[in-house]
């Protein structure tokens, strides 16, 4: 008897759940005015534009190390291999952040 009087309520909340989401997601959201999303929107731009602004110098930076490392280690392998290794990782990291830009931009471009 408790067991049915249970199935029952959660069914009927279950139910009366769905019927509210589908009444107020195409209501209240639809009447909404979509400042917040403008804001996250704006601020995630902010973020990106900040990023790549910093990130140009720093690979700048790394790869400028990694050459001098390699120029000036006088034979040792060592120095050598790191010096390389500098160099394709920052390499890597500015490439894989302007690739991001790039797939951040195509998002957008479909969403929009």
């Amino acid at each position: 008897m408790i067991l049915k009087k249970f199935k029952f309520y959660f069914i009927f909340t279950f139910f009366l759940f769905i019927l509210f989401i589908f009444i107020f997601s195409s209501s209240h959201f639809a009447w909404g005015d979509p400042e917040l999303v403008t804001k996250i929107n704006s601020a995630f731009e902010t973020i990106e534009d900040w990023i790549i602004k910093l990130a140009t110098p720093a690979a700048a930076v790394a790869v400028g190390t990694g050459v001098f490392m390699k120029k000036f280690s006088f034979g040792d392998e060592e120095r050598i291999r790191m010096g390389k290794k500098i160099i394709k990782g920052s390499l890597f990291s500015y490439a894989f952040i302007l690739a991001i830009d790039l797939i951040l931009s195509a998002i957008k471009s479909l969403i929009a």
